[in-house]
């Protein structure tokens, strides 16, 4: 009969650490809301002008582009969001 075979214990996982975006962070907090919606349009532009054999790479990176600026729109928004709720909120006192 082979000996039977301990069952290790695994170490409990590790916490992983928060993703912190500073870069994004301050763009966010320092541009005003336009600015930022504005950010992309002249890269839209530019990849709207490729001609020959770079279309098919600038429709790849329009479709990613336009990821980018939703994700950063539902930033901007959550941001619009919660300013007004703290304006809101100090009214109430």
């Amino acid at each position: 009969m082979p000996p039977s075979a301990k069952p290790s214990s695994a170490p409990p996982p590790q916490e992983l650490p928060a993703p912190s975006y500073p870069a994004i962070e301050s763009l966010l907090e320092a541009t005003p809301a336009e600015d930022v919606r504005a950010l992309f349009a002249p890269v839209k532009e530019g990849l709207a002008g490729l001609k020959g054999p770079k279309v098919e790479v600038g429709k790849k990176a329009q479709v990613a582009l336009a990821h980018a600026e939703q994700l950063l729109e539902l930033l901007v928004d959550t941001r619009e969001r919660l300013i007004a709720e703290a304006k809101g909120a100090k009214g109430r006192k």
